[in-house]
């Protein structure tokens, strides 16, 4: 793209030393170390980094010109606009030829499930016979049975983002389903996007030391369902206390589908049923009733699969055929995996409030009227503080024993934090509390009985653990299955 069109199609407040016009810009770059000669840089100012600073190291990596809030002291080429962090979505459209509204893409957002959900609804596109990539905390696929390709953010960045959707046209694939996290609609990466359908999972307590309070939170979700326009449709969990108010953002030209359980819905599940092999209901469309077995297990799945089995017939596809595939599906890497048997211990991603009690929930529904059920679990660092003494109270409320360890501390002391945790416990005398995650597995370890459940959540599929001055490697699974696997417990 040339320079000049590029300026030609955007507002900005003044040109600093733009005098080539003609420059042909070769890429975006917003990390001046990765900046290669003839990138675009857009210096973006975050929450600890402001882009500015390092402009100067970006042009001598190559860098042809530059965004900028404000006038840097150097002699290269300028282009000035009120925010940097609004337009790299336009520029990133621009420069990929906007590729969104060439593909069908559902976007999935909520506080829990939305991993889950895109996976079954790439399942669902499949077994109709289209071909679906995915976008995620996992990283993208192209297809269900590709490898996942690397993540750093649940919603990548505007310029990876924009260049992951021209990749996939070039693969003449035409449907995208992806994970839409709050931070990337409140920091502006999927402005410019064009998504053909909206799913609502749920909505709560997270990430508020970003968003400070809830109503911020819920308008930053909310922005996916506003921008939606007639032809489209959004899906909504008519169970959650936000579905009103997302309900009511929502242009009436929009074709709207609720699911639920305890709320009128036109997706319903009924006589829900769960057993150590998963889950089992009636599910009611309008006037029919279809019986529904999962492998999957807990309530949480059954509105997962009742949010993909929503946006199916929102795409018109086949019920039955949607319905039997649904039945076929395990669940997703760290989501309520079961690790070892003997004793049961699950990997879950629960690091909310609301994702730990579900679990528990699930948990405790497997448990043995002999056994019991064991939760292990930290909270991470430089996070919302405020769902620490929540979570403790959950699962002093749910587990028969509790231990409380570290997830990714981040910049913070692990005591704290789980000083922190421990605040919302009634007592702290049952309590175990070992900062050092491996060793904590172990102390589940010791205790665990045949017939006990012991849950290991917060981290589930990540496969590290940040720390304040390195990212070591570190995998719940791993270190389940290597201190589990040492010896079989005897029975007596």
């Amino acid at each position: 793209m040339r320079l000049r069109t590029l300026i030609d199609n955007i507002n900005y407040i003044e040109l600093v030393n733009v005098d080539n016009m003609s420059d042909e810009i070769m890429g975006i770059s917003y990390n001046s170390k990765k900046t290669v000669p003839n990138d675009l840089f857009i210096c973006l100012t975050g929450e600890h980094v402001d882009g500015h600073e390092y402009a100067e190291e970006a042009f001598s990596n190559g860098a042809c010109a530059c965004i900028v809030e404000r006038r840097l002291n150097l002699d290269v080429p300028q282009i000035v606009v009120e925010n940097t962090g609004e337009i790299i979505a336009q520029i990133s459209d621009l420069f990929y030829s906007s590729p969104s509204k060439k593909l069908n893409i559902i976007g999935v957002t909520g506080t829990n499930g939305k991993t889950t959900v895109t996976h079954l609804i790439q399942q669902l596109f499949e077994a109709d016979g289209q071909q679906c990539a995915l976008i995620g905390t996992l990283g993208h696929k192209f297809f269900s049975g590709d490898t996942y390709h690397d993540a750093k953010h649940t919603t990548p960045q505007a310029p990876e983002l924009q260049r992951l959707f021209y990749e996939i046209n070039e693969k003449c694939i035409k449907n995208v389903v992806m994970e839409v996290s709050s931070h990337s609609l409140a920091q502006h990466r999927v402005d410019f996007c064009d998504f053909n359908g909206a799913v609502l999972t749920n909505l709560t307590q997270d990430h508020l030391d970003f968003h400070i309070t809830m109503n911020n939170y819920f308008k930053a979700k909310a922005l996916l369902f506003e921008r939606l326009v007639a032809g489209d449709f959004a899906v909504i969990n008519a169970d959650d206390e936000y579905a009103e108010k997302f309900l009511n953002v929502i242009s009436p030209t929009v074709s709207t589908y609720k699911y639920g359980v305890n709320n009128p819905a036109d997706v319903k599940a009924e006589n829900i049923k769960f057993n150590h092999n998963g889950a089992s209901f009636t599910c009611c469309i309008k006037d029919k009733k279809y019986d529904v077995n999962l492998k999957m297990n807990g309530m949480f799945s059954v509105y997962n699969v009742l949010a993909a089995l929503t946006t199916a017939i929102a795409l018109g596809m086949d019920v039955e055929k949607s319905i039997k595939k649904l039945e076929e599906l395990g669940g997703v890497a760290g989501r309520f995996e079961i690790v070892i048997n003997k004793p049961t211990v699950i990997v879950d991603y629960a690091h909310t409030p609301d994702g730990l009690m579900n679990v528990l929930k699930t948990a405790r529904d497997i448990t043995p009227s002999d056994g019991k059920l064991i939760c292990l679990f930290g909270c991470g660092g430089d996070r919302d503080a405020t769902k620490r003494p929540k979570m403790g109270a959950i699962a002093e409320e749910y587990a028969d024993k509790v231990i409380v360890t570290s997830d990714n501390p981040r910049s913070e002391d692990p005591q704290q934090i789980i000083t922190d945790i421990l605040a919302g416990f009634r007592s702290v005398n049952d309590v175990i509390v070992e900062p050092d995650r491996e060793l904590a597995i172990k102390e589940a370890y010791k205790i665990a009985q045949p017939n006990d459940v012991v849950l290991v959540a917060g981290k589930g599929h990540e496969n590290y653990q940040i720390l304040a001055d390195e990212t070591i490697h570190f995998d719940d699974r791993e270190k389940v299955r290597e201190i589990f696997d040492k010896s079989v417990k005897s029975e007596g």
